[in-house]
């Protein structure tokens, strides 16, 4: 007879495609205890919970679920970010953001909602009618916002959605973010997909800002060692020029012409 724990680690094992003898050698615990573990034959420690949520990468948010169902008290909380303790997590995100200047970056959340943004940032979303706590996934799906300013919005839309996907697995699965990759994937159906576009060193996004045309790339920078349960999702998205034109009018842009 399972019990609730047990279905959970059980859900979480099949999500990352580990068997038990895997997740056993990850753990350092017995295939066998694993076993009794999803079957309800044996009751996990407050510490094996918290070894096999590691093991499995886990998000902190879902280890809480994991201890909940156990019959322990959660491990993991969200802070504020304007709450004392992470006042060295908000001084860190205002430098990453400051000194990435004159090009742009953003703080994201796991769904892609902007928590902060620096000056280029923000100049550039109040061109394309975003708000600085606009989320990403809905502009992109909108024609009147990023669906019109994006260029080449179908090569950008397709490398997106494997984003999404990917997050929601990570996630375990994440109805919102399914229900937007699943948008995304039928906007797409429509179009054609061209084969050539893999053959590319990397994928730079174009956005026109009336007249002009501003070509990135981006990288993504997360905490390591994040234990907040919002913490650890966030991403830091620092875009650069991808040419010399985008390159030039951030830097008139930074001179103030």
């Amino acid at each position: 007879m399972t019990t609730q724990f047990g279905d959970l680690l059980r859900h979480w094992r099949e999500a990352r495609r580990v068997s038990q003898l895997d997740l056993g050698l990850e753990a350092n615990v017995s295939a066998r205890h694993i076993s009794f573990l999803e079957t309800g034959r044996a009751r996990p420690s407050r510490a094996m919970v918290l070894n096999l949520g590691a093991a499995l990468e886990v998000p902190r948010g879902a280890r809480n679920a994991l201890l909940h169902a156990a019959g322990f008290a959660p491990g993991f909380r969200a802070r504020d970010l304007d709450e004392a303790e992470m006042a060295p997590v908000a001084a860190a995100l205002d430098w990453m953001l400051e000194r990435h200047l004159p090009y742009p970056a953003l703080v994201l959340d796991r769904r892609w909602t902007i928590l902060r943004a620096n000056a280029t940032a923000g100049m550039m979303l109040a061109q394309l009618g975003l708000a600085e706590n606009a989320n990403l996934v809905e502009a992109l799906l909108d024609e009147d916002r990023l669906g019109r300013a994006i260029e080449n919005w179908d090569e950008t839309a397709r490398h997106f959605l494997h984003r999404l996907r990917a997050r929601s697995a990570h996630l375990g699965g994440d109805a919102w973010l399914d229900q937007m990759a699943a948008q995304l994937s039928a906007r797409l159906a429509d179009t054609a997909h061209d084969p050539a576009a893999g053959a590319q060193a990397i994928i730079a996004t174009r956005y026109r800002l009336g007249e002009t045309v501003l070509s990135f790339f981006s990288t993504l920078s997360q905490f390591s060692t994040a234990e907040d349960i919002a913490l650890a999702d966030w991403q830091i998205e620092h875009l650069f020029p991808a040419d010399e034109a985008t390159r030039a009018v951030l830097a008139r842009m930074a001179g103030g012409h």
